[in-house]
């Protein structure tokens, strides 16, 4: 009854899509605005609908109704509530309906603000994103359902299927698979959702950007709209990516934060195209220039969604964090391309109306540095770009597998990165319109001169190689100079309104929370440079076999293979359990216990490192394997990570910085609301 009641939800949902894009459309080409309002109401049902359809999934699975074929696949009596919960995002089928659901909300809050001044965007709002729900409630609906029911076939053969197949039998195992060992952590409650969040949120500034061409409005209207989406967006993505890297750390032995996987590169393309477009915003805000630029990031952000999304879900890739082959992949493959094909023709057939209002007067303005830093961000997209589809088209042409590794990435992205880390130093003591390098020259002395200790300190303590000074040396400008703009600010306040410094430094950042919170966020990037340069110059690894008692040195670090011990869980794991002891300078510092859960419902098992953690690195030690003779001797996997958790560090202060810039100033709404009042009582 339940899978019944939420299936039709989705079909009713479906469509409930198709019915609001058709209608808006024809509302606005036909001037009937009943229709147009017919179209929102359509909207505004289909949240509804998808929360019946969600909570009837997170019922099936929190109950056990192993005779649903998600269920069985992604959970078991092992597994905790939270966890079964949770699983809602961790299969195919399920995460499609939560991405729909999430989409159906955001466009739901969207559609709920005041039209007044932009009724004619509203009808092509609807149309677009309706037309993107459509696409994936329609996956679920015919290709990947939820509610599908277990049938044995005549012939012996599991299938699902809604109802029931000739000569089948209806089957209700009395346990599932569960999910896969390496979503069976609390990152799974957090990690997929501020990811969905990001992706779903830059679906509403891509809808308004289409909505605008449509109606040839060439002002910068839509992008004030969608400001705060875009922001929310990219906030989401950003914390997103970080708390993945910090699971990946936790879980994947991988012993750093980022392997440059498939699907991780998916989740960090529209990610780049999107901090690309909110730099480039900036400038058509206020200069009214590159406005054909931010039309086509907004477009190419909303391809890289869907096709991060397509990545993880078609099958193609092979990667810990993709879903199983599906036959939804030429279906992502078609839309893609077609809504890709459409956009980029709009755009092409709006091209002179988007004309811009001003042009570069210097190659030292904020403008002509926006657009540098664009240019960097697409040189790092393009190579991780290339870096994934690559191994598809070389498997198409020759029928051989060749995998891109991180050295690659590596070395081609971490120039570009070099160069985004200088942009930041520079790029905010300049000026629109009227910079040259002699005003940047006098504004960046003073920091530049301060930064210059760094590598010499560095030097004398005995840290020489080349791409780790210039890597902190830049950092440390970075710093310097979003320091000295705090201060500048601040002091400039003092004296003008005879604050005390606490006070005169939060009023500062009150009064301009975007540009105040982007600095916060810079200086979050540096913590995270130094950690990122840390353990990518200085990272060293070692791997042994040991017998209890034996030892194994990595740099300062001792650490010896203490005890072993075996043993079955409450929670359907057989566990196995390293003790050792870490010792550094000859002292006990920690006893770390790294260990291999292998999970029985599904077969599979998950690595769990030991780790000590100090501010100035991490000693982590992988269980690689046990001796099937000795069953005493022990292989382990070792690395030393230095300054790693400044990753972290800087990722809280990142998001901070995030929050600070997105936060609602209630002051200056109440500004435009009085002017605008007053303009139109003047009218």
């Amino acid at each position: 009854m339940v899978a019944n009641i939420g299936y039709y939800a989705l079909v009713i949902t479906f469509l409930a899509s198709l019915y609001g894009a058709g209608a808006a459309a024809y509302g606005a080409l036909k001037r009937r605005p009943e229709f147009v309002e017919s179209g929102r109401y359509a909207m505004l049902l289909t949240w509804p609908l998808l929360t019946v359809a969600s909570v009837a999934i997170i019922w099936l699975l929190a109950t056990g109704h192993y005779e649903i074929g998600f269920v069985a696949s992604v959970t078991s009596n092992a597994m905790p509530t939270y966890l079964k919960v949770t699983a809602l995002w961790g299969g195919q089928e399920g995460s499609l309906v939560f991405w729909a659901w999430l989409m159906a909300a955001f466009t739901s809050a969207a559609s709920l603000r005041k039209w007044d001044r932009d009724r004619e965007l509203l009808p092509w709002f609807i149309m677009v994103t309706m037309i993107t729900l459509a696409f994936f409630v329609s996956l679920t609906v015919f290709f990947e359902n939820p509610f599908a029911r277990l049938w044995l076939s005549a012939d012996g053969q599991q299938v699902a299927a809604m109802l029931q197949p000739k000569g089948a039998v209806p089957l209700n195992p009395l346990d599932g698979r569960g999910l896969n060992p390496l979503l069976r952590h609390p990152g799974m409650i957090i990690h997929p959702p501020t990811l969905y969040l990001g992706f779903v949120a830059y679906v509403i500034p891509y809808a308004f950007a289409m909505a605008a061409l449509i109606t040839r409005r060439s002002d910068d209207r839509w992008i004030r709209i969608t400001r705060r989406w875009t922001l929310v967006a990219w906030i989401f993505l950003s914390i997103g990516l970080i708390l993945g890297g910090r699971w990946a750390y936790d879980v994947l032995g991988w012993g750093g934060y980022w392997g440059w996987d498939p699907v991780e590169i998916a989740a960090l393309l529209p990610w780049l195209a999107g901090t690309a477009f909110l730099h480039s915003v900036m400038v058509q805000e206020k200069k009214g220039m590159l406005k054909h630029w931010n039309v086509v990031l907004i477009i190419l952000t909303y391809a890289l969604v869907l096709f991060g999304t397509f990545l993880s879900r078609s099958g193609v890739l092979s990667s810990v964090h993709a879903f199983a082959k599906s036959a939804i992949g030429p279906m992502f493959f078609v839309f893609i391309g077609v809504t890709f094909i459409v956009s980029l023709s709009l755009l092409i057939n709006r091209w002179e109306m988007l004309k811009g209002e001003n042009f570069l007067t210097s190659m030292f303005s904020r403008e002509a540095l926006f657009l540098l830093n664009n240019f960097l961000f697409m040189g790092i997209l393009v190579v991780s770009f290339w870096g994934v589809i690559f191994p598809l088209i070389s498997e198409l042409i020759t029928g051989q597998k060749i995998t891109v590794g991180p050295p690659f990435y590596e070395r081609a992205n971490g120039p570009l990165g070099l160069g985004l880390l200088v942009l930041m130093a520079i790029a905010p003591l300049s000026a629109y319109a009227s910079s040259t390098w002699k005003t940047i020259g006098r504004a960046l002395w003073k920091p530049a001169l301060v930064s210059l200790l760094v590598p010499i300190t560095l030097y004398f303590g005995e840290i020489r190689n080349p791409i780790a000074l210039l890597g902190y040396t830049s950092a440390a400008l970075v710093a310097l100079v979003t320091l000295y703009e705090f201060w500048r600010g601040t002091m400039a306040r003092r004296r003008r309104h005879g604050e005390n410094l606490p006070l005169a430094l939060w009023r500062l950042v009150g009064r301009n929370r975007r540009r105040y919170g982007g600095y916060v966020i810079h200086l979050g990037v540096v913590l995270m440079a130094l950690g990122i340069i840390g353990i990518e110059v200085y990272q060293t690894e070692t791997q042994a076999t040991l017998t209890r008692g034996e030892q194994v040195t990595l740099g300062r670090y001792v650490m010896t293979y203490d005890d072993l011990s075996v043993f079955d869980t409450n929670d359907g794991r057989n566990v196995a359990r390293a003790v050792v002891s870490v010792y550094q300078d000859g002292k006990l510092v920690d006893e770390l216990y790294p260990r291999k859960d292998y999970y029985y419902d599904s077969q599979q098992a998950v690595t769990i490192p030991g780790t000590r953690s100090t501010l100035a690195d991490d000693f982590y030690v992988i269980l690689v394997g046990l001796d099937p003779d000795s069953r005493s001797d022990a292989t382990f996997k070792v690395y030393h990570n230095p300054l790693v958790n400044l990753i972290w560090i800087g990722g809280v202060v990142f998001s901070l910085g995030a929050i600070v810039a997105i936060w609602v100033d209630r002051d200056r709404r109440r500004a435009s609301k009085t002017s605008s009042t007053s303009r139109i009582t003047r009218a």
